[in-house]
C-alpha cells in the first residue's frame, strides 16, 4: 500500500473506490505494475477480480489475491474469444457491474528482442500485436456491457511506442498500436461514460522487464537523465492507476500520463 492512500485511509476520508468492482489481466507475481495497481485501488475500497493465464502463475495469482478481501480468481488466455467471453459471464453473476478495467498484458518472442528490428518475424509480429495491443479491445468489447454506470479502462504502455529504445523491438510497434487503440476505443465509449487512458511507465525491474536485453543499463540511464535522478516505481504507477479510476479525473479520456520521474521529457 503506498504512503499517499494510506495517509487518506488514516484521515478517515471516503474511499475513492467504495463499493466499485474492478477486473486487472495482467498479474504475474509481487513484483509486477499490476500487482501495484491492485494494491492501490483495494486500498481505496475497490473489489477486485484477476485473470491468469496457465497452471505456471496460477498459484502466485492466487496467493496474492487471498491478501485481499473479496477478491475473486479466473483463467484467461487473451487470445481466446471464447475464455474472454467466459470470465466476463463470470463476472456478470459474481459482481453483476464492474466500474474499472485494467490491462497489463504483453509478450513478444525472446528471439524477437534479441535482434534487429528489421528481422522480426512474420509470426513474432502477430504474435506481440494481437496479445499486447488487440486484446484491449477484446476485453473491452466484453467488459462494455457491464459497465452499465460508465467507468474507467486502464492500459499500460512504455516510451518505446514513440520513441526507439534498443532492444524493444517488436514490443515498441506493439505498444504504439496499443496507444493508437486507447485512443479509438475512448472516442467510442465516450459517450457511454467510459474513460479510457494508459500509463506509460518509466523502466522497473519487474520479472517481464528482465527478458530485455540491456534492461540494467537502462535502468541506469533513466536513473541518471531524469529530472528527479531516479527510476520508477511500482507504486507511483499504482497511484496514478488509482487516480485514473477515480472520479477525480473524470475530465480525462484518451490520454497517455507518463510516470517516469521525467525522463520522457529530455531531449539529450
Amino acid at each position: 500500500m503506498s504512503e499517499t492512500t494510506t495517509e487518506t485511509q488514516n484521515k478517515g476520508e471516503t474511499m475513492l473506490l467504495k463499493g466499485k468492482k474492478a477486473v486487472i489481466f495482467g498479474v504475474a507475481n509481487k513484483r509486477s505494475i499490476a500487482w501495484a495497481i491492485a494494491q492501490s485501488l483495494a486500498s481505496q475500497g475497490a473489489q477486485i477480480a484477476f485473470t491468469f493465464q496457465g497452471e505456471r502463475i496460477e498459484k502466485n495469482v492466487r496467493d496474492l489475491a487471498d491478501t485481499l478481501e473479496g477478491s475473486q480468481v479466473l483463467p484467461c488466455d487473451v487470445t481466446n474469444d471464447d475464455e474472454i467471453k467466459a470470465v466476463f459471464d463470470e463476472l456478470k453473476n459474481s459482481f453483476g457491474q464492474i466500474d474499472i478495467l485494467v490491462h497489463c498484458v504483453a509478450f513478444a518472442k525472446k528471439e524477437d528482442l534479441e535482434t534487429d528490428f528489421v528481422s522480426t518475424s512474420r509470426d513474432g509480429f502477430h504474435l506481440a500485436h494481437d496479445i499486447s495491443a488487440y486484446s484491449l479491445t477484446a476485453i473491452s468489447k466484453h467488459a462494455v456491457p457491464l459497465m452499465t454506470e460508465g467507468g474507467s479502462i486502464v492500459a499500460l504502455t512504455y516510451l518505446g511506442s514513440v520513441a526507439v529504445v534498443p532492444r524493444y523491438n517488436v514490443m515498441g510497434v506493439a505498444k504504439a498500436a496499443l496507444e493508437a487503440s486507447i485512443r479509438y476505443l475512448a472516442s467510442d465509449l465516450g459517450a457511454k461514460n467510459i474513460r479510457v487512458n494508459g500509463i506509460s511507465a518509466g523502466p522497473i525491474n519487474t520479472l517481464a522487464a528482465r527478458g530485455i536485453s540491456g534492461f540494467t543499463e537502462m535502468l541506469k540511464v533513466v536513473r541518471e537523465k531524469a529530472p528527479l535522478k531516479r527510476n520508477t516505481e511500482a507504486s507511483e504507477v499504482g497511484d496514478t492507476a488509482l487516480f485514473l479510476a477515480s472520479n477525480l479525473s473524470r475530465g480525462i479520456t484518451g490520454n497517455i500520463l507518463y510516470v517516469d520521474s521525467g525522463y520522457s521529457i529530455m531531449g539529450m
